[in-house]
C-alpha cells in the first residue's frame, strides 16, 4: 500500500478519496471553526467594548467591532494605581511559584518514573502523592493552619497550596518512563552521578513536558482569585484576579470616590472594566506562544502511560 500511495505521488496521480473521507474533513473543518468561533469572539467582544464609547457600551451597540473609538477606556487603566499594584503582585507570585513548582516536580517525578528495584519507597510515595489528590481537610482547616503559621496576609499563602501540583507530577512522570534506559546507563558507565545524570541527561529530554507544566502552573497562579480574597487581608495585597472580581464584578457607583467620578466622565463601568480585563489576558495571551511548540509532545507523550 505504501509503495502504491508513493508511485502516485511520483507520478502525479491523484489518489482517491471516498466521500466518507470528504464528508468527514468538511464535518472536522466545521466543527473546529465554530469551536474556535465560540472562543475567540468573547475576546473580540470585549476588545470591541474596550475601545468604544460609553454610550455605544451601555446602549447595547457594541458587537464585534468598536463603536465611537475611542482611548480613553486605556487611559483610565493607565492611571489605575490599583490595578498595577495587584498587577505587580501577581508577576511576584509567578516569579516565586513557577520556578519553585518546577523544581519540587522534576525532583519528585524522576525518582518515581524508576521501577520498584531501582527505588524501594516508590509505591508508598506514589500512594502518600495520590491522597492529597482524592481527599482534603477542607476549607475551614486549611484556613486555621494558614493562621497557625502566620500565613494570613502573606504572599506564601498565594504559593503554598498549589506548590506541588499532583497532575503534573504524574505527566512528568509518565515522560520520563518513556525515556530510554541506556541514555543514564552510557552516563553512568562515564562516571556521572546521580544528580549529574538527572541535570545533563535527563533534563534537556524533558524539555517538552517541562515546558507544559510550566504552562499550567503560569495559567493557574494567573487565573486564580478565590485564595487571594481568602488568605489576603486587605486589598492591597491582592493579585490581579482578586482584585478584578472584587473591583469589576462587584462594582458600585456608591463607593466611588471624586477622583473616580472624575475619570468615569469620559468612561464607563463597561469599558474601563473590558479595557482592565483584556490587558489582564494579553500577558497569557504574549506567553501561549512560546510554549506551544513543546505543549502537544509533552502533553501526550507524559500522558500515555499510568
Amino acid at each position: 500500500m505504501l509503495k502504491k500511495n508513493k508511485k502516485h505521488m511520483e507520478t502525479g496521480t491523484k489518489v482517491h478519496v471516498s466521500w466518507q473521507r470528504k464528508l468527514f474533513n468538511v464535518f472536522n473543518i466545521v466543527f473546529l471553526t465554530a469551536i474556535s468561533a465560540l472562543c475567540l469572539l468573547p475576546l473580540i467582544h470585549v476588545l470591541a467594548l474596550s475601545f468604544s464609547s460609553p454610550f455605544a457600551a451601555s446602549s447595547g451597540q457594541v458587537g464585534l467591532f468598536p463603536v465611537d473609538f475611542t482611548l480613553e477606556a486605556y487611559k483610565y487603566v493607565v492611571k489605575n494605581a490599583d490595578f498595577w499594584r495587584a498587577f505587580g503582585v501577581t508577576l511576584l507570585r509567578l516569579a516565586i511559584a513557577v520556578p519553585l513548582t518546577l523544581i519540587i516536580i522534576f525532583i519528585t517525578a524522576y525518582p518515581l518514573s524508576k521501577n520498584e528495584q531501582k527505588f524501594k519507597g516508590r509505591k508508598f510515595y506514589t500512594v502518600f502523592f495520590m491522597i492529597p489528590m482524592l481527599f482534603g481537610g477542607g476549607l475551614v482547616p486549611e484556613y486555621m493552619t494558614y493562621m497557625k503559621y502566620g500565613l494570613i496576609g502573606n504572599i506564601w499563602a498565594l504559593i503554598l497550596p498549589g506548590l506541588v501540583p499532583i497532575s503534573s507530577v504524574i505527566l512528568l512522570m509518565n515522560f520520563m518512563r518513556d525515556l530510554p534506559a541506556e541514555l543514564e546507563e552510557a552516563a553512568s558507565i562515564d562516571g556521572a552521578g546521580p544528580v549529574k545524570r538527572l541535570f545533563y541527561v535527563i533534563l534537556p529530554l524533558t524539555v517538552p513536558a517541562i515546558a507544559t507544566v510550566a504552562l499550567f502552573a503560569i495559567v493557574g497562579h494567573w487565573n486564580s482569585w478565590f485564595d487571594g480574597i481568602l488568605y489576603m487581608n486587605h486589598p492591597d495585597q491582592y493579585p490581579l484576579q482578586s482584585y478584578l472580581q472584587t473591583s469589576i464584578l462587584t462594582y458600585d457607583s456608591r463607593t466611588l470616590t471624586q477622583k473616580d467620578v472624575a475619570l468615569m466622565q469620559t468612561v464607563s463601568d463597561q469599558t474601563s472594566r473590558a479595557a482592565q480585563i483584556f490587558v489582564a489576558t494579553v500577558p497569557v495571551l504574549i506567553v501561549y506562544p512560546f510554549f506551544q511548540k513543546h505543549f502537544t509532545k509533552g502533553l501526550v507523550m507524559g500522558s500515555v502511560k499510568g
